[in-house]
């Protein structure tokens, strides 16, 4: 089973069914899974507090969702993330693609990379980190299970050293 499925299969798991996204090759290697799978509704956001807003919609109105991004654009989702999904207790997963990191071809996405788990501990958002398939299906169910016992956002983010990273 790839990494990308056993992410898909938490995801069951745990009852979420809407998956809010912006498009990312990375992202795509879980996104295309879904879009097979009728138990899915996949929803392509074109900016990443777009998709947050969508998943605070979904959990409105008694579906659970998640969302997945780059940690270029969680930049973009913090006012979403910290007005919204924290004040309202909204538990919504947080997929994030870490840019910057190891095998980095663009400088630009450095800053942000770095920047994503440190700005996740200031707003007191509980964060994984998700860098092998050792283990996965544990901590991502685990991590699922957290978020909407504890009805707040959470992070779980990404390394190339799960997904292989992204290509020039």
């Amino acid at each position: 089973m790839t990494w990308a499925q056993t992410i898909v299969d938490a995801l069951k798991e745990h009852e979420i069914s809407l998956i809010a996204y912006v498009p990312d090759s990375s992202i795509h290697q879980v996104t295309k899974i879904v879009d097979k799978d009728e138990y899915f509704h996949l929803v392509s956001a074109t900016r990443e507090e777009e998709a947050l807003g969508i998943a605070a919609g979904a959990y409105a109105t008694g579906r659970n969702a998640a969302v997945f991004m780059q940690s270029s654009g969680f930049g973009n989702s913090i006012n979403a993330v910290a007005g919204l999904a924290i004040p309202s207790r909204i538990p919504i997963p947080i997929f994030i693609n870490l840019r910057g990191e190891h095998g980095e071809f663009n400088i630009a996405q450095v800053t942000m990379g770095r920047s994503t788990r440190p700005i996740l501990d200031v707003l007191g958002i509980p964060h994984y980190t998700l860098d092998s398939e050792e283990r996965l299906g544990e901590k991502v169910k685990g991590a699922l299970k957290l978020c909407y016992a504890s009805r707040e956002p959470l992070a779980l983010c990404m390394t190339p050293l799960l997904h292989g990273g992204k290509n020039v």
